[in-house]
């Protein structure tokens, strides 16, 4: 079981998808989810891929499609993302998503203990969370004072590949995103020794890189990830740029010397001077 020269990285949207969102063999990601949710075990027993369109109540709502939409033996929902690229308002999105997660699950006139609980898991490889140096984290509805929950039906875990050690924690969940983060050969072959589900995830790995269209298909897609936030990028740069432009505007309207609009603002002494013509 050599991986080919170049494997795709599992951290490909679609690569991704394919690995753990197999509705026809669910074990890779039932593994996977077992290292990261403290679920009952029964919560396991029929893992079930199900649609990751997200439905609005009207048609013009703001729609949403998940990487990975899961839904367990007891109902519970989860929402599995990858993000290679940084986002500007990932946490604002995740929310969104579990808040149509729970909103999709009763119509009008439902009783809502019909609410079951809405899971996200969110992957980033950059650091989302910058508070701290854990890898891992957890959020739920919680009183800040006391610590009392006010219920678990939200629940946000973010794993951050960026922060994984290099040594070992001695946990499942080390091993499953040292997978995903893995970029040698030699790195996925010693993860592939760790249990059955690695070395098949290894595996399905080596044989999605050496089919074409999926290559193809996958390189397609970074390439427009890449494009899009390249024009995201510019987009709020520009958006920076017209407010600076804006504020440094107001300063001449105030008499404001060039001098003292540079330090303000930032901008260049051309872009001011071109402002007082």
């Amino acid at each position: 079981m050599a991986p080919p020269r170049s494997f795709l990285s599992p951290r490909n949207d679609l690569v991704f998808k394919l690995l753990f969102g197999d509705a026809r063999d669910t074990s890779i990601l039932t593994a996977f989810l077992k290292s990261v949710l403290d679920l009952p075990e029964e919560d396991y027993q029929e893992v079930m891929i199900v649609d990751p369109q997200l439905k609005g109540e009207m048609p013009d709502d703001k729609q949403g499609i998940l990487d990975v939409k899961v839904k367990t033996s007891s109902g519970k929902l989860l929402d599995i993302e990858i993000q290679i690229v940084e986002h500007p308002q990932m946490r604002e999105r995740v929310v969104f998503y579990l808040a149509r997660m729970v909103t999709e699950q009763i119509g009008k006139g439902e009783d809502y203990q019909k609410i079951k609980r809405s899971i996200s898991i969110l992957i980033t490889d950059y650091v989302q969370i910058p508070e701290n140096q854990s890898y891992r984290n957890c959020y739920r509805l919680h009183d800040r004072k006391t610590g009392s929950e006010f219920t678990d039906l939200l629940e946000v875990n973010t794993l951050e590949l960026p922060k994984l050690p290099q040594e070992e924690d001695g946990t499942a969940l080390w091993e499953w995103l040292g997978f995903l983060k893995a970029r040698k050969e030699e790195e996925l072959m010693k993860l592939a020794e760790k249990n059955p589900q690695l070395k098949k995830a290894v595996s399905r790995l080596v044989e999605l890189s050496e089919d074409d269209q999926t290559r193809l298909l996958a390189e397609s897609r970074e390439k427009l990830q890449r494009d899009i936030a390249a024009r995201e990028h510019a987009a709020e740069e520009k958006g920076r740029k017209e407010e600076r432009l804006a504020l440094a505007r107001n300063a001449l309207s105030m008499g404001l010397s060039v001098e003292n609009i540079l330090t303000l603002t930032g901008l260049s002494r051309e872009d001011i001077l071109a402002l007082m013509h």
